[in-house]
């Protein structure tokens, strides 16, 4: 065997484990911390609870779209393999070149930085020690993803186990606690405007943001046991879970504060817990935040460096990328480089400009992702394990949906998303440089 023969990776994902990774990389900090950008575009009760459903929807319409496409492909990378089989390499290795550099990277270093941060909470630290800290839980959860994806997949299921329990306390006794309260879902002090079609779908596109990560389970495709029935299952129940908490939680804001304070807030689980508890619920909400961010932070390193192994065994990346640990059974180089990389973004700082730069364009991706399973259906002799419902309703409105979120990034800040577009771009000549470089047996 030559030292860059490809080994294969461990089966070690099932059902439970896989539907844990769908909730446990969507449900991250946002949800306990900024749900004013939803309720601050529309006015009502009912219009927040709308949105919210709008976009859980919308993104299990993607879950079903990467439902059949799993039961097509079942090879690791995801999206990457998709984009790759529905267009051309080059599609899929800007995807890859996007994740490495900017988008996946830089949502492992924003989110080690915010749990860094909550963490702050309780052990005051200086802005270079919350550096410190957030490398250290990215290299800590590197360690573990390093030594087996049964290791890091249990801990991801048990983090997950935990957040769900907390959530599901926090919805019960909000309404229970709050029951106490002289009011509830108070309107009074929102400005009165009528229904806006335009601010609607400004809500559900940071709507969308907040459900972001579902699709990364269909990295993991060569570890997960059965994945042509297994990556369908946990994408709808997933989906489905983390809606229900979403809606759940932002009942519960609204029951205990007046809508025009959770509008306002960028605290609002915190405040929430505070009109309840007294001030000592802000460090409960803290300490939520905290094991939540942990937990997200967790299943996004597991899942990124199945994209870099699949690129490097189609010669699209360095080809030592595609090792696989001899002993751990994992793509344990793509790992060390994932979280060297993530934390030399966390040290400089830079992870902010080239993730809120480039975060937009995985829509485009998603939109492809999507017009590519009706390419699958036309075309003869592809075995599936799954057909999706409401097909093809449900696709459409997801690459409706795509495109919409990226038009409305490039209208309100063309600038930036012009810059974000041609970072991704970028990718497209060391594309071709490396397959020339491939195809010449170097």
């Amino acid at each position: 065997m030559s030292q860059h023969e490809f080994q294969g990776l461990r089966r070690a994902i099932g059902l439970p484990r896989a539907t844990a990774m769908v909730v446990g990389t969507i449900i991250g900090a946002s949800i306990f911390v900024q749900p004013s950008e939803i309720t601050g575009q529309v006015f009502s009760v009912k219009s927040v609870f709308l949105v919210w459903l709008t976009s859980g929807l919308l993104t299990f319409f993607g879950a079903l779209v990467c439902a059949e496409l799993a039961s097509i492909f079942s090879r690791s990378g995801g999206v990457y393999v998709y984009l790759k089989e529905a267009y051309s390499p080059s599609i899929g290795f800007l995807w890859g070149w996007a994740m490495f550099w900017s988008a996946h990277s830089g949502i492992i270093a924003a989110i080690a930085v915010i749990f860094s941060r909550y963490v702050a909470y309780f052990l005051p630290m200086s802005a270079a020690a919350i550096k410190i800290v957030s490398m250290a839980a990215i290299l800590i959860l590197s360690a573990v993803n390093y030594r087996g994806v049964r290791q890091g997949s249990s801990l991801q299921t048990l983090m997950t186990l935990g957040k769900l329990i907390a959530v599901i306390f926090i919805i019960i006794a909000g309404f229970v606690l709050g029951s106490r309260l002289p009011d509830h879902f108070v309107t009074t002090g929102m400005e009165s405007h009528a229904f806006s079609l335009n601010r609607f779908f400004l809500a559900v596109a940071a709507g969308l943001f907040a459900f972001g990560g579902w699709h990364m389970v269909t990295y993991n495709a060569e570890e997960t046991i059965n994945p042509r029935q297994t990556i369908p299952r946990a994408l709808m129940t997933g989906t489905i879970i983390v809606t229900l908490c979403y809606v759940g939680l932002n009942a519960v804001y609204m029951y205990i504060l007046p809508l025009k304070s959770v509008a306002s807030s960028t605290r609002i689980a915190a405040d929430a817990a505070d009109a309840l508890l007294g001030f000592g619920g802000g460090a409960l909400m803290s300490g939520l935040v905290v094991f939540s961010t942990f937990g997200a932070l967790s299943g996004i390193i597991l899942c990124g460096p199945r994209v870099y192994y699949s690129m490097a065994r189609d010669g699209l990346f360095f080809r030592w990328l595609g090792d696989v640990h001899p002993r751990y059974g994992t793509p344990h180089k793509a790992i060390v480089v994932q979280g060297a990389w993530s934390s030399v973004l966390v040290a400089t700082g830079t992870y902010k400009a080239l993730f809120t730069r480039v975060v937009y364009t995985e829509w485009i991706f998603f939109g492809f992702m999507a017009i590519g399973l009706f390419l699958f259906r036309r075309r003869p002799g592809i075995a599936r394990g799954y057909r999706i419902w409401g097909y093809p309703v449900a696709p459409a409105l997801f690459v409706i949906a795509s495109f919409a979120i990226v038009a409305n990034q490039i209208v309100s800040d063309p600038g930036e998303s012009l810059l974000g577009l041609s970072l991704v771009l970028s990718g497209l000549p060391v594309y071709y440089l490396w397959s020339k470089r491939t195809r010449r047996g170097v």
